[in-house]
């Protein structure tokens, strides 16, 4: 990873240029750094995690979004014509190109994008504005698991999308158990209202599954941390006729016990990216102004320093929640 200088971008018709405040690196990025994204197109600027002000528009933008407004992004681009977009599913798009994976990222002073693509944010800070998206991620899981008031949800990783799943989760009014390897990490969703945590280093998930539910086990499981090991306890823990989520990528194919899918009847979920009523979910949620953004930042840093701070999460997975560059 280095910095380079580039040429500032022209505004073309139908776009906008940003002006980046905040730009976060996510799991992707990290794999990414690492040479384990299988999906990024390499050499690539990553950052899609966006927290902006509009300094220009095209001329044909509309007059609704204004320059000197802060904004984030919705990074997928969409074809239109695959059946997933025929279906007006637009964030599994068959031939989606993400900012900083597929296509070059936001990590750089200015970007130009469709107006299509920008967000307002009202009166929600673009250093803050920066954790939309990966929060959006998991509020879209929540969805494709369609949580009611009366279900009680297990989530498998307490990242930033785990962290998203768990307060939409307890926005829609279900009862929440998050688990993870890390206190650091579940001492945060303690903080957004989730009523029980399981230490997996420590506790044996099961048993705490059996006595939190009085052995009825969760009616969803959403997984978020993409390993072969959760995915196949997601199979194992969840409820009969119980739905589960996957979020995360696995390195490796998943062996799965594959009579519990007839036996337990279940619903087994893909859940990729986001949608914009996503996005305007987590806005919604934000304005509530209860979210532990301390907790959830574990740095700020300048585009200079950017190597080293991913170098030290390289060498730390366990002690970074979030890095922002801060332009």
């Amino acid at each position: 990873m280095k910095v380079v200088e580039m040429e500032k971008p022209v505004c073309n018709l139908g776009e906008v240029m940003l002006q980046l405040k905040y730009v976060g690196f996510c799991g992707s990025d990290l794999n990414t750094y690492r040479g384990r994204n299988g999906l990024a197109k390499m050499p690539v600027i990553p950052g899609h995690e966006i927290g902006a002000v509009i300094v220009e528009k095209g001329s044909d933008v509309p007059e609704q979004l204004h320059i000197g407004e802060t904004v984030t992004v919705n990074p997928y681009t969409n074809c239109g014509q695959c059946p997933a977009c025929r279906r007006r599913r637009y964030n599994a798009c068959e031939h989606n190109e993400t900012l900083g994976v597929q296509r070059d990222g936001a990590m750089r002073e200015y970007i130009t994008l469709p107006w299509e693509k920008v967000i307002p944010v009202g009166d929600i800070t673009a250093e803050h504005s920066a954790l939309i998206e990966p929060m959006s991620v998991g509020f879209h899981a929540v969805n494709r698991a369609q949580v009611v008031d009366t279900d009680v949800v297990l989530v498998i990783g307490c990242g930033m999308v785990g962290v998203g799943a768990a307060a939409r989760c307890l926005v829609r009014g279900a009862t929440v158990i998050a688990c993870d390897l890390d206190d650091d990490k579940l001492n945060v969703v303690k903080r957004i209202g989730v009523q029980y945590v399981v230490n997996t280093a420590r506790e044996d998930l099961h048993k705490r599954l059996m006595e939190i539910t009085d052995g009825q086990m969760p009616d969803v499981i959403i997984e978020a941390v993409g390993s072969p090991v959760t995915q196949e306890e997601a199979v194992n823990e969840v409820s009969f006729t119980g739905r589960v989520v996957c979020i995360g990528y696995a390195k490796q194919d998943t062996p799965f016990t594959t009579s519990l899918f007839v036996k337990k009847e279940l619903d087994i979920r893909g859940s990729r990216n986001a949608l914009p009523e996503d996005f305007k979910g987590v806005i919604k949620y934000l304005e509530r102004d209860t979210c532990p953004y301390q907790d959830l930042i574990s740095s700020v840093v300048s585009p200079e320093d950017a190597p080293e701070a991913m170098a030290n999460w390289h060498n730390h997975p366990q002690k970074v929640f979030r890095i922002l560059v801060k332009f």
